[in-house]
């Protein structure tokens, strides 16, 4: 590397640093407000079932899972245990007027996100 290059690095490094501490802290997960209750990320159907009451849609798929490869060894009996896709639901809320409709998202049974204004998948 050249004294240039090196010289460079050196002057803008300080710069670059102070620009991270000015970026605004990572967004905290959403929750959704429900008869004075909260619906948050880790909440299970039955507990948003439960603040929240019956959404205005269902709906379910099956999402593909991906595994990293194992550099392990999976003993005989498991080799043919094989998991193809992963149970996802969606249930839209409408917040009533002036409020942007909720899309509660959940994968295997537990809240995965919570978007607003966007339409369901």
């Amino acid at each position: 590397m050249s004294w240039l290059l090196r010289r460079l690095i050196t002057a803008l490094l300080p710069a670059l640093a102070g620009v991270g501490a000015m970026l605004p802290p990572p967004v905290a997960a959403e929750s959704l407000r429900c008869n004075g209750q909260s619906a948050q990320e880790g909440d299970s159907r039955l507990s948003v079932l439960y603040k929240c009451g019956e959404p205005l849609l269902k709906d379910a798929y099956c999402a593909p899972v991906y595994h990293a490869p194992s550099l392990q060894q999976v003993p005989p009996p498991l080799v043919g245990i094989a998991v193809p896709c992963e149970t996802v639901e969606e249930w839209l809320y409408d917040r009533g007027p002036g409020h942007l409709t909720a899309t509660v998202r959940f994968r295997s049974g537990v809240v995965h996100s919570i978007h607003y204004g966007r339409q369901p998948r």
